[in-house]
């Protein structure tokens, strides 16, 4: 858990397309996006192929951790989707068609309801749907797990909506700040000893330096900065500008993300 109870947020994207490289991932970025507007922040991610057995592993790791997780992919009908039965088997649930999934489906298809097209509201036992604005066909949720399929239209709509309808009392909660400056000219080794000494008397807070060589023309640098609880980054980044300004280091605050 972080500071003042607000829970850790997490991502799961699902496929071998990613992997292999015949898809580029966009749900990282959307994610870290959409969280940020409400002031939460993402704490995890991991990418998995369509491989059933470490899919089940990598879910039974999440499911035993207490994070919030967004699971992207895999959700839906053809014989490489595989996702609804391992978050069952991680969870040793049976699976079952979901009654507001199927009225759902059969609201979608109507009279081309099939018994395939049936099986997307199939879920692990217990699971609540999450509604898809594009097709109406859900997504599931259960044990903290938002389970949404990988075509960002439909995705992100849905992951909105499990922020703003289950964690709106979560958003802006966070005391919880990132600050930073640009270090013209500094080299890393230069500065581990100032480093190693704001660690140690910030350890509510956590430092991270960001070194750029200036490949291409550009003019060596360090992103030094502050994360953490807000009174404790600032009186942090107050000693280091001090610092940088006394060792003789141009500075200039980093853009914001």
């Amino acid at each position: 858990m972080t500071d003042n109870a607000v829970p850790s947020f997490g991502a799961i994207i699902i496929g071998d397309e990613l992997l292999s490289g015949r898809r580029e991932d966009k749900h990282l970025g959307k994610v870290l996006e959409l969280l940020k507007a409400r002031g939460l922040r993402l704490a995890s991610v991991r990418y998995v192929g369509d491989e059933r057995p470490r899919l089940v592993q990598t879910l039974k790791e999440s499911f035993a951790a207490s994070d919030i997780v967004f699971s992207f992919g895999g959700i839906g009908a053809t014989p490489d989707d595989h996702t609804r039965q391992a978050a069952a088997e991680a969870l040793g649930l049976p699976l079952a068609l979901h009654p507001e999934a199927e009225a759902e489906i059969r609201a979608r298809f109507g009279d081309e309801t099939t018994p395939q097209r049936l099986q997307m509201g199939v879920y692990p036992e217990g699971s609540e749907i999450i509604p898809n604005p594009y097709n109406r066909i859900p997504g599931f949720s259960i044990r903290k797990h938002f389970f949404v399929p990988g075509f960002p239209v439909m995705a992100w709509p849905m992951v909105e909506w499990v922020l703003d309808t289950r964690f709106a009392h979560l958003h802006h909660k966070a005391d919880y700040v990132e600050a930073s400056i640009i270090v013209w000219d500094a080299l890393e080794g230069h500065l581990i000893d100032f480093m190693e000494r704001i660690t140690a008397d910030f350890p509510d807070a956590t430092l991270f330096s960001l070194p750029s060589v200036g490949g291409e023309g550009g003019r060596r640098h360090i992103e030094l900065g502050m994360k953490g609880p807000a009174a404790r980054v600032e009186q942090a980044m107050a000693l280091i500008t001090a610092e940088m300004s006394q060792r003789g280091y141009a500075w200039e605050p980093a853009r914001s993300l």
